[in-house]
């Protein structure tokens, strides 16, 4: 599994679009295994985004898609400025309490 931590700060307001844009679109992305947003505890109008895919390959196809492109104009609309992204493989993915095996990836 491959994914992405990104840190964006919302727009007055943006804080609510954010969130159905993410319910509507954890459904429709293919490869797509989870998706989380938080609410900084620390920092006002600031959110996290935590995304899972099933592998590099599919998150890669995802990124480059113009879907996604298209996805990431609506979605910059409602922010302050662009999301920091921090890629990376999953190492360890709790589920329901269970821990799934993960593969580590090859280099």
């Amino acid at each position: 599994m491959f994914g992405t931590v990104g840190r964006m700060k919302a727009k007055p307001g943006g804080e609510a679009m954010l969130i159905a844009w993410t319910r509507a679109l954890t459904t429709t992305i293919d490869g797509m295994v989870h998706s989380i947003v938080y609410r900084a505890a620390d920092e006002p109008g600031v959110l996290w985004l935590a995304v899972v895919f099933e592998s590099e390959e599919a998150y890669r196809r995802n990124a480059e898609s113009p879907e996604q492109h298209r996805r990431w104009q609506q979605m910059r609309s409602a922010l302050d400025s662009d999301i920091e992204w921090h890629d990376g493989h999953v190492i360890a993915f709790t589920q329901d309490r269970e821990v799934l095996p993960i593969e580590p990836p090859t280099t």
